[in-house]
């Protein structure tokens, strides 16, 4: 039952209070109340107030790494909420209990400021939260709207350098031999504007947008204040120097490899630069954190999605005045990849790995909660930066996506089918944890997609040819006929061997690299192809999905669906890239009726994670034990 007093709005009159949450220290109040709502248990609700931001009172202060925000709002002469209490009870509801069965209402705004305070908030001292500084952005937008603001020196500097920053248009150092683009002039001054600030920086664009031109350009507007470090996967590492020496030839370039490096490292100062790779920044983890670098980057910064690992630790212990992360897949596959990366640019923004969890990532991936969600992107707004191809290359030539179904032979079908059974039958009787069974089902769905390429890389004696290695030749047949270009990928090595041995009877010419080819023949690889020699560029998925310019190819072919479609797409945007004036067809070639074409239905969950924090879309979550079970059941 709903009982208004004639004076009662419309609108308040209409409001159930659905959700509630109790502010610590209220104390009861016996004015009249606006709205009486009793519930059919006989309880009696009453609505004191609404609240708005402007009835914020905020003090600003803080020490060292650390905001301290205090205030309050009066809710009559006799009661004030503290703002620790506010931001707690904005997490749970938009109701607030004062006690004796009254609430006060925190109107939409106001809530959304207080719970994005909160769950950035790292404690409460006393009335106040103790915030992270690279909080500073957010605390500003609630300050901005409160009706008294008391910011004390402390406060008042840290928002001046802010301001400073936000003013910077910093010009593109004449020394860069490269003509940027308004997009990348724009990410170059977005990079100047953090490092003045002293907050780090995530470089997000799309891939084939040229960040490594803006990061250099940026090398060279702070080669004077000391020493860079550029980290790389090993196959990019030489891409880098080829590019500094190109666009940026008064930078200092020192590939950091072989056995010698460790003497690379005396004596670096303005102008120098050091590319590492991956592998080398986890091994010489110490060596590397002794030196004061000027700028450090971490190119393709997914490779540290998982906190845990030795680079990501590696990473983070290194002593940097600027850290700039770079990666065109920020979010792969799961929130948690965020943090490790955060965790580097800015610690304390996000928080323990455990309150997190609780805060974003439980709820974005198990409940596809869209206030967490949104919470977060505003959270990271300041410090990521991604712009798509659509938004900013419209001279860019299209990129067409077809998906070739191939039908597998009836002996490959059965042998399919068989191998399906065996490992179904396997699931339902594994016992153990969550862990132990995914560990187990991803087992046997790496057999069953083997043979769905060919049934030799399961059995290496079967007679079984594979189906999808004569469609492959029908494509390639066609691409012959029409003078056409081809990079040919696949996630398997011993795949690829099989293509080779078919081009190599065909007598077509081809260019090839996996992970275990050098550096050297490497380059002149990828520098062959590009001057016309070959036809097709075999390259195993891993190795040359990221640092590559292979523009002299019109058309990819991928020739089994990885689990992460991010992978895949990086991989065809070594042809769909600037410098690319023909327009890119990509072929994906999935057995039909098998698991294969449920990975490629599970893509588009793992696009709307990412989409999820970095656009705003979709829902998604991680895959479980039953999930992967359903791959394994009959379509």
């Amino acid at each position: 039952t709903l009982e208004t007093p004639a004076a009662a709005s419309p609108a308040a009159a209409g409001d159930p209070l659905p959700e509630t949450a109790a502010a610590p220290g209220a104390t009861p109040a016996a004015a009249a109340p606006a709205v009486r709502v009793v519930w059919p248990h006989g309880e009696s609700l009453r609505l004191r107030k609404v609240l708005h931001v402007r009835d914020l009172s905020l003090s600003l202060s803080g020490e060292g790494a650390w905001l301290q925000v205090g205030g309050s709002v009066a809710v009559d002469e006799q009661r004030v909420l503290a703002l620790s209490a506010l931001a707690a009870a904005a997490l749970q509801g938009r109701y607030v209990a004062l006690g004796n069965g009254e609430y006060v209402q925190l109107d939409a705004a106001l809530r959304r400021r207080l719970a994005d305070l909160g769950a950035l908030a790292e404690s409460g001292r006393g009335a106040g939260l103790r915030l992270p500084v690279a909080g500073l952005p957010l605390v500003e937008e609630i300050a901005a709207e409160a009706g008294a603001v008391e910011a004390k020196a402390w406060w008042q500097q840290r928002a001046g350098r802010l301001a400073e920053a936000r003013a910077l248009q910093a010009p593109v150092p004449s020394t860069l031999q490269a003509q940027l683009r308004d997009y990348q002039i724009e990410g170059y001054r977005w990079l100047r504007r953090l490092a003045h600030w002293g907050a780090g920086a995530c470089l997000a664009d799309d891939m084939g947008l040229g960040k490594t031109v803006q990061t250099l350009a940026l090398l060279l507007a702070r080669a004077e204040g000391g020493p860079a470090l550029v980290v790389a996967p090993t196959s990019v590492c030489a891409n880098w120097i080829a590019e500094a020496a190109h666009f940026a030839p008064s930078l200092a370039l020192h590939d950091y490899a072989g056995s010698g490096r460790a003497g690379r490292l005396d004596g670096l100062g303005a102008g120098d630069v050091l590319v590492c790779s991956w592998a080398l920044l986890a091994r010489d983890a110490g060596a590397l954190a002794a030196v004061s670098w000027h700028t450090a980057v971490l190119d393709e910064a997914q490779a540290m999605k998982n906190a845990q690992t030795q680079r990501a630790r590696a990473a983070c212990a290194l002593n940097a005045d600027f850290r700039v992360a770079l990666s065109g897949t920020p979010v792969e596959n799961h929130a948690g990849e965020i943090w490790s990366l955060m965790r580097f640019l800015n610690p304390g923004l996000l928080g323990s790995r455990e309150r997190y969890a609780e805060r974003y990532a439980n709820p974005i991936e198990r409940s596809s909660d869209p206030e967490a969600r949104a919470r977060l992107r505003r959270l990271l707004a300041p410090f990521l930066l991604r712009r798509l191809k659509s938004q900013v290359l419209d001279e860019l030539p299209p990129r067409i996506e077809i998906v070739r179904s191939v039908e597998l032979s009836d002996g490959e079908r059965a042998f399919y089918e068989a191998l399906r059974r065996e490992a179904l039958a396997r699931a339902r009787g594994d016992g153990g944890g969550e862990n132990e069974r995914r560990m187990r089902l991803f087992a046997d769905l790496m057999r069953l997609r083997r043979a769905c390429c060919h049934p030799q890389l399961v059995v290496p004696d079967s007679d079984l040819p594979s189906s999808k290695l004569a469609a492959f030749g029908e494509i390639v047949g066609e691409l012959r006929e029409n003078r056409h270009r081809a990079l040919v990928f696949s996630q398997f090595v011993d795949h690829l061997a099989h293509v080779r041995a078919w081009l190599d009877a065909e007598g077509i010419r081809y260019c090839y690299l996996d992970g275990s080819t050098p550096a050297a023949e490497r380059s002149r690889q990828v520098a062959a192809f590009q001057s016309g020699h070959g036809e097709l560029f075999l390259i195993s998925l891993r190795a040359g999905g990221t640092g590559l310019n292979l523009t002299a190819a019109d058309y990819v072919i991928h020739l089994d669906p990885w689990w992460n479609p991010a992978v895949e797409d990086q991989a065809s945007d070594r042809a769909h890239r600037l410098g690319q004036t023909r327009p890119v067809t990509v072929y994906r070639l999935v057995a039909q009726d098998t698991l294969e074409e449920r990975i490629v239905e599970l893509h588009r969950r793992k696009r709307d994670l990412a989409e999820s924090l970095l656009a705003d879309a979709g829902d998604s979550r991680l895959l479980s034990a039953e999930d992967l079970l359903a791959l394994l059941r009959e379509p």
